[in-house]
């Protein structure tokens, strides 16, 4: 009787600390985290109406385009800017030579980037804001920390149907 006794309570102390071990998952604090932050910025900044779509994307048309829309599989080239939400600069090519050029939608940038770019057309301006999950994630980079989301200002200079030439 006693043995039982000692049984169910190493059983239970075992189950109360997996319960409490599952319940100290750091991942969902950074995630609240980072959800704060990006609704943080979204009610200081007001004026800039984002459209959140169905990936977790914060789209912002800044300048219509009017020339050809930027398709899976054509050639994008595009001048940004890449900010955290406190407005540090971590990344551009405005003001070089140094058009960015790429595959739309081919995997080859970020995930958020590839999708934003698919709801411009040449000529236009946007404004995407990345949740971690579709930039560089719980990991991140050497230079940004994980669950960080960032912005991008875009402008889609030209499209080319198709991949590009090698």
């Amino acid at each position: 009787m006693i043995r039982k006794k000692y049984q169910l309570i190493f059983v239970l102390t075992v189950g109360l600390f997996m319960v409490l071990l599952a319940s100290c998952n750091p991942s969902k604090k950074y995630e609240r985290e980072e959800k704060a932050e990006i609704q943080n910025y979204l009610n200081n900044n007001p004026n800039l109406n984002f459209v959140l779509k169905p990936s977790g994307l914060y789209y912002l048309e800044v300048e219509a385009g009017s020339g050809l829309p930027a398709e899976t599989h054509d050639t994008a080239y595009v001048m940004y800017t890449g900010k955290f939400l406190n407005g540090s600069v971590f990344d551009t090519n405005v003001g070089t030579d140094d058009t960015l050029f790429f595959p739309v939608n081919e995997g080859y940038l970020i995930q958020g980037f590839d999708e934003g770019i698919t709801y411009m057309q040449e000529g236009g301006k946007s404004i995407f804001l990345l949740p971690s999950a579709l930039a560089y994630g719980s990991s991140g980079t050497y230079y940004i920390p994980g669950y960080t989301p960032i912005l991008f200002d875009v402008e889609l200079v030209l499209v080319k149907p198709g991949p590009p030439k090698k």
